[in-house]
């Protein structure tokens, strides 16, 4: 099973933090400081400690060890003064790679994407999120097989075993994890045709929804939680969330709407694992308004902000309303003022801004119903009735000339409840 996977950090947990060291080469291509400082949140958010980082300016990657042959003595010096578990590559390597970096260090080595992946299968709870990391494990296994210089274990391997038992040749190992893939993505497949289902149902059944989104670690629990006490796990480290939670909240005009949380992005996140993740952020693309939240304390929102955006039109979520939210507005100075048009600013921590932000999503959200002040002869108690099946009646009161109602009216039934608007 995918589920069996041994996970890189886990090994060290309970006695003492697993030592990594982090490298990088510089070519260029991204902002390697801010690379490296997520890389560093990603080993604390898979229990690991960063005790040394080795940075290399280079114009392109080494093709037998990624680094220079310099940096790699360096790098060896450090493993055995330091007593490093793990040397971590901030970008993703090639099994050869991996090979001959570990030959040369005699320690443990993985890149950027292992390491993810260690974090997603630490987190995954349900069976539809165990599925997903199975399946991005699995797609990463595939073509390093040949560089690895070993096999994979028919009763399962993973990423970071070294041997095992029933090691078979390099096509059986091949075939077999083709055959994994294709029953795992069988699995989700039929989880993910009952997830359309209900949502065709919500549909039909005019039920309005909102997908909580943004990058890993701005506040998408903390404030799910504070919009409707769903219990969801809110801790300081990345990743913290990966399946999705659902509840139902009031807006101030009386209408509900289910709201969603999803799984947090993070730049340059593997295409593979957005693939094996797709059927849980489609909710994104469903929903009937997105909630983009992102950090205004934070030094990279602009950059997070772009990796949302552009996973969102990957998604297909192009033409629906968003709310742009800027949570954790208790550590920044953002000015009410100078907010970007159609933003609300929040502090889901402090429960501040989130009557605004209500109101914002209601704005947001395609008219479905109104919610009207009435005065109906006692002539009109059939439409009165139409409005409670259809919508919904806060108040009424019989009064001598007929009843008045506080209701919410479906956009049906507009045209005829509006001549008795008071």
């Amino acid at each position: 099973m995918a589920e069996n996977f041994d996970n890189v950090f886990i090994k060290g947990r309970g006695e003492k933090l697993p030592k990594a060291l982090i490298a990088a080469v510089d070519t260029g291509e991204y902002d390697i400081e801010r690379s490296i400082a997520e890389l560093k949140e990603l080993v604390y958010t898979a229990g690991g400690e960063t005790v040394a980082e080795v940075v290399q300016k280079r114009p392109a990657y080494d093709n037998a060890t990624a680094v220079g042959q310099g940096r790699l003595e360096e790098m060896k010096r450090l493993v055995s003064d330091l007593e490093v578990d793990v040397v971590i590559f901030d970008t993703e390597l090639t099994a050869t790679q991996i090979r001959n970096i570990e030959e040369a260090l005699d320690v443990e080595t993985i890149d950027r994407t292992m390491l993810i992946l260690d974090i997603f299968a630490q987190r995954a709870t349900t069976r539809e999120g165990k599925l997903q990391v199975g399946i991005a494990r699995y797609k990463y296994l595939l073509p390093r097989l040949s560089g690895m210089g070993k096999e994979l274990s028919r009763t399962g391997g993973a990423v970071g075993m070294r041997g095992g038992p029933g090691e078979t040749k390099l096509e059986l190992d091949r075939r077999h994890i083709r055959s994994r893939i294709s029953a795992l993505n069988a699995e989700l497949k039929e989880i993910s045709q009952r997830r359309e289902l209900l949502r065709k149902r919500r549909k039909k059944d005019g039920v309005l929804s909102a997908a909580i989104v943004g990058y890993t670690n701005v506040g998408k629990s903390t404030l799910m939680n504070a919009l409707t006490e769903a219990g969801v796990l809110c801790e300081n480290k990345l990743f913290a969330t990966l399946e999705t939670t659902s509840r139902s909240i009031e807006l101030p005009d009386g209408r509900s709407v289910l709201l969603t949380d999803t799984v947090g992005l993070i730049s340059r996140l593997p295409h593979h694992l957005v693939e094996a993740f797709k059927s849980t952020l489609e909710e994104a693309a469903n929903a009937d308004v997105i909630l983009h939240v992102s950090d205004c304390s934070s030094e990279d929102i602009g950059e997070q902000t772009r990796v949302t955006r552009e996973l969102l039109s990957e998604l297909g979520c192009d033409g629906i309303p968003v709310v742009t939210v800027l949570n954790k507005s208790d550590l920044c100075e953002w000015s009410e003022n100078l907010l970007p048009e159609g933003a609300v600013l929040v502090s889901a921590k402090e429960g501040k801004g989130l009557d605004r932000l209500l109101e914002a999503i209601a704005k947001a959200l395609p008219e479905t119903a109104r919610r009207m002040r009435l005065k109906l002869p006692f002539s009109e108690a059939g439409l009165l009735s139409k409005i409670r099946e259809q919508g919904q009646v806060f108040e009424e009161k019989y009064l001598p000339d007929g009843i008045e109602a506080d209701a919410l009216v479906d956009v049906r039934l507009l045209g005829a409840a509006e001549r008795y608007r008071i």
